[in-house]
């Protein structure tokens, strides 16, 4: 019982504290909408970087494959 209510004390400041610096609780719409496409374009220009990486991987490969640098041969 004890503990319970020790543990209700310790969430109730954990609340205020986290409140405490906010000088309004109203999220701020055109603040969040730009931060969202900001980390958006970010994440999807890193996607991209990866996948042309990959497709360069595969043409290479296959580059080298047709002028007989590599021969592929099955096991078994």
């Amino acid at each position: 019982m004890a503990q319970a209510q020790a543990a209700g004390r310790l969430a109730q400041h954990a609340v205020k504290t986290a409140t405490l610096g906010t000088s309004s609780n109203k999220p701020n719409l055109i603040k969040e909408i730009g931060i969202g496409v900001t980390l958006g374009l970010f994440v999807g220009s890193l996607w991209k970087m990866h996948q042309v990486n990959e497709r360069r991987k595969v043409e290479d490969f296959y580059a080298s494959y047709e002028k007989g640098e590599i021969k592929i041969e099955a096991q078994g």
